[in-house]
């Protein structure tokens, strides 16, 4: 790895801190950074804008080649737009989160999203990849790999502190999305053998941010 190239997958479950963690990283190493959770999103929001029942899955493979996902890279004001309407917003409401495990698991949207994913990491400098299957499919390459995790109820407390919803509510909705990753036939969620693994439960976000960045220069030196 050199200091101008370098690609940092970033793994985990919901709740384990990849989202806030990646983006903050990001911005300490002078890297890009990439959400693929909210590009599945973006598909999904669409199959709801389009009435299409995000659970028929040829519907699904249908329409993601007839969309266009554009995504901004700069972390400090990431972006998310489907045929150019911006939905940065609307893809984190409880609608996308019930249905995107579904549609994130059609296999032509999978292949369509990480095709566009590996062209995103394939351009110059530093990225900081964040979601399911970076390490395992999307960059299996990648010069550092981390596994992000934390336990059920601190991953629920978090959760529901960010969007107020019902502690037990989340919990259970959290294990049903783990379960739908986790089993999904395509590049389901899942830990890479040379992962890094990082338990968030009893950490703040800096020390976190602090421990990533030292293994960056550390993977730098080598």
């Amino acid at each position: 790895m050199s200091e101008e190239r370098c690609v940092v997958a970033v793994d985990g479950p919901s709740g384990s801190g990849k989202s806030t963690v990646s983006r903050r990283l990001a911005t300490t190493i002078g890297a890009r950074y990439l959400d693929t959770g909210a590009m599945y999103r973006a598909v999904t929001w669409a199959a709801l804008r389009d009435g299409i029942d995000p659970t028929d899955a040829e519907a699904i493979a249908k329409l993601v080649d007839t969309i266009t996902v554009e995504i901004g890279t700069d972390p400090r004001t990431p972006t998310i737009g489907v045929d150019g309407t911006a939905v940065d917003g609307p893809i984190r409401g409880p609608e996308v989160t019930a249905a995107v495990s579904a549609v994130a698991a059609v296999p032509n949207v999978r292949a369509r999203m990480v095709a566009q994913q590996r062209d995103i990491i394939a351009a110059e400098g530093r990225i900081v990849v964040e979601g399911r299957d970076i390490g395992t499919v999307v960059a299996p390459d990648a010069d550092l790999k981390v596994y992000l995790t934390a336990s059920e109820a601190e991953r629920g407390r978090r959760r529901s502190g960010e969007n107020g919803a019902d502690l037990a509510a989340t919990v259970a909705d959290l294990a049903r999305r783990d379960r739908l990753d986790s089993s999904r036939a395509a590049d389901p969620l899942r830990q890479a053998a040379d992962a890094v693994v990082l338990d968030t439960t009893e950490l703040g976000i800096d020390e976190v941010v602090s421990r990533l960045a030292a293994m960056v220069s550390e993977a730098a030196a080598r």
